[in-house]
């Protein structure tokens, strides 16, 4: 019996030693930015700085066009993690297609690597987009960013600029500005016209992606959707002055909101 008790308490104080001396290490998940590529195409054509005002595109409705501007907003990336965790930069990015200025963009959060739901605003909601004077940064970028009053206010959304030939062939400007709908208002606007304000922005799931460190998300926009699908455009008809029209903000929201932007290339990059 004495030579037992010997044993395990020997076995005992061993086992003490070990747990001192063995030391546990927990790996702590690395955390990262996210780089995202805004591309734009016709159709899956790429769009380049000298297709602007040289290039002819048809659109749904037969209307031979070229582009000038393209300008637009996004907002509010936000990454959701397989365990429901929201990771929301709350920040936001005005691409400017033409010249390439941001289209490269980086949101102003770290996250853990893993796989992630990844999603973006296009425009600003309505909680963003309430905020007067709030981004004195989108005006200096782009001239009046802001949306005057009597329209509604806020912010645009987009610009899409360029010509048209008409019906006769001649040669017409167009202005596809997106912006808030405002139900009540009025041409040209008046007293009494802000009312039933509609939030025409709208949500861009990209679906789940594996984030890792040196993740690269290219976003496409397809800007022969906004003409076509589920609205076929006639330019002609709606090509200018369209900010204070409410069902034209809304069959926009609708086009837009129905495949004009995609998830492009996910790529690693080496840092």
């Amino acid at each position: 019996m004495k030579r037992i008790a010997l044993a395990l308490i020997t076995l005992t104080a061993f086992i003490s030693c070990n747990n001192d001396d063995d030391t546990v290490v927990i790996d702590e998940p690395v955390s990262t930015t996210v780089n995202f590529e805004f591309t734009q195409n016709w159709d899956d054509l790429a769009i380049v700085n000298s297709d602007y005002e040289t290039t002819t595109y048809t659109n749904a409705f037969g209307t031979e066009m070229e582009l000038s501007k393209l300008v637009y907003l996004i907002s509010d990336i936000t990454f959701t993690a397989t365990d429901g965790t929201v990771y929301d930069a709350a920040d936001y990015n005005l691409v400017f297609a033409r010249t390439g200025v941001g289209t490269s963009f980086v949101p102003n959060i770290e996250i853990p690597e893993g796989d992630y739901t990844v999603s973006f605003t296009f425009g600003f909601d309505d909680e963003d987009n309430d905020k007067p004077g709030g981004y004195p940064d989108l005006n200096s970028s782009d001239g009046s960013w802001n949306v005057p009053d009597p329209l509604g206010g806020g912010y645009h959304y987009m610009r899409l600029e360029g010509t048209f030939l008409d019906t006769n062939t001649d040669a017409q400007t167009f202005q596809y500005h997106t912006i808030r709908a405002n139900k009540h208002s009025s041409l040209p606007p008046g007293p009494g016209t802000l009312i039933d304000l509609v939030d025409t922005s709208f949500e861009v799931d990209l679906g789940i992606i594996s984030i890792v460190r040196g993740t690269q998300i290219e976003v496409k926009m397809n800007v022969a959707e906004w003409f076509k699908n589920p609205n076929t455009w006639d330019l002609n008809v709606n090509g200018q002055v369209l900010m204070p029209k409410f069902e034209a903000q809304i069959d926009m929201n609708e086009n837009g909101s129905n495949g004009v932007f995609e998830l492009g290339a996910v790529d690693v990059l080496e840092l």
